[in-house]
């Protein structure tokens, strides 16, 4: 069992990684806004290359988001609340969230993540 001293920590830990990965997420969304704004629909009208400049770095943003709001779910899980419900809700949550990255991840690339890239030698990267 969690020690008394402990676990305040391990929420505010959580609540703290927590409104970093949302703060990531709301911060990328800004700039990808405003990078697409500046690099071409203020310029040119519309610009393929700006939106999917946009597109690539809000996906980014978003990818490093989840990975901080699961890291947050984890610590209140495990250091919080630790009972075979959260277990299975964490379980979901992390499964959601894998599968967002997952897609995610071929939104950017084209490729899965164990793909190798286009221009990668054949043998294990160094």
């Amino acid at each position: 069992m969690m020690s008394e001293f402990a676990k305040p920590i391990a929420e505010w830990c959580a609540t703290v990684i927590e409104l970093v990965g949302i703060g990531i997420i709301s911060v990328f969304a800004l700039y990808a806004l405003a990078s697409a704004v500046t690099l071409g629909f203020a310029r040119t009208g519309r610009d393929e290359g700006a939106l999917h400049t946009a597109r690539q770095r809000l996906g980014h943003g978003i990818l490093l988001g989840l990975e901080f709001l699961v890291a947050a779910d984890i610590i209140q899980t495990v250091a919080v609340e630790l009972t075979f419900t959260s277990v299975g809700v964490l379980a979901i949550i992390v499964v959601i969230r894998t599968f967002l990255s997952f897609t995610l991840h071929v939104e950017l690339t084209g490729r899965w993540p164990w793909q190798k890239s286009p221009g990668e030698p054949n043998g294990a990267p160094p």
